[in-house]
């Protein structure tokens, strides 16, 4: 799940369930997304990203709010931040990433950041 730069917008594939468990973030309201990058960002900055799900193709364009930043990659945990998704694309991506995780073991998951 390397992402890439374009222009000011980075682009993130989640090519798998096991990425998008890791990445997802549930317990944020309105869902939230761990973006891996050296990207130096703010808490609270809004940033735009387009993102995958797994197993398409298709880049979904998504804003929010940095809520979280991990400035230096230690064992388990890439360097990166995640955003609380906003608007009608982050409900979108929000849906998709919540079905496709149902029945999922959501204590035992690893995670990018808590």
């Amino acid at each position: 799940m390397q992402p890439q730069m374009m222009g000011g917008i980075i682009q993130v594939n989640i090519p798998d369930k096991a990425t998008l468990q890791s990445s997802y973030m549930p317990f944020v309201q309105g869902g939230g997304l761990f973006v891996p990058t050296k990207q130096a960002v703010k808490m609270g900055q809004e940033v735009f990203v387009l993102a995958t799900l797994p197993e398409q193709s298709q880049k979904i364009p998504l804003t929010g709010k940095v809520i979280w930043i991990s400035h230096k990659q230690t064992h388990f945990k890439p360097q990166g931040f995640a955003i609380q998704l906003a608007g009608e694309k982050g409900v979108y991506y929000k849906n998709e990433a919540e079905k496709l995780l149902a029945g999922s073991k959501g204590l035992d998951r690893p995670s990018y950041t808590m």
